[in-house]
């Protein structure tokens, strides 16, 4: 199986759960780690694409919260971010399984929304299907850190993810 698992991240949060998912996914084959900065790889060949992001305002980011994530003390530069890298991939009707996952306070997502439940409606709108309903992993705050136990619970959703797309039925 391979996997390529896309990340925007801010405060190092979202990076560390895609870390953690690339990690699990790596036990059952070849995984790329990318930031939606960097240049889309071909994804003729990848099985399992996996898309994480910070919820900013309820939902993905924008020009004007990632700005707003620099003034916090985060590191980066604005960039397209996952709305724009989503925007940017090619239809995914014979495309690879997808997954979404994000970062956002450990509160109801009715109050402060989710970047992974935007990210799985966009993937779906470009053809991508799902292997598994998108998850939220949780953070103390805007810039973190990860509530405890987090990390197992990234690389769990991971061994999940890869199981179910492994799996014959799939």
């Amino acid at each position: 199986m391979r996997s390529l698992v896309v990340y925007e991240s801010w405060f190092g949060n979202t990076r560390r759960i895609a870390e953690e998912i690339a990690d699990a996914l790596a036990h059952e084959g070849e995984v790329d780690l990318v930031t939606v900065d960097e240049p889309l790889l071909p994804l003729e060949d990848v099985d399992l694409l996996v898309v994480g992001a910070p919820t900013h305002i309820h939902g993905f980011s924008s020009k004007r919260s990632r700005e707003g994530a620099l003034t916090q003390g985060a590191r980066g530069e604005p960039g397209i971010g996952v709305r724009g890298w989503i925007d940017s991939l090619p239809d995914g009707a014979c495309g690879p399984r997808a997954a979404a996952f994000d970062t956002r306070a450990h509160m109801p997502a009715l109050l402060v929304g989710s970047a992974a439940r935007g990210i799985a409606r966009r993937l779906r709108d470009h053809g991508y299907r799902l292997a598994i309903e998108p998850q939220s992993f949780f953070v103390k705050g805007t810039p973190g850190p990860l509530e405890e136990g987090e990390l197992e619970r990234a690389s769990e959703w991971g061994r999940t993810l890869a199981n179910e797309v492994m799996s014959p039925t799939a």
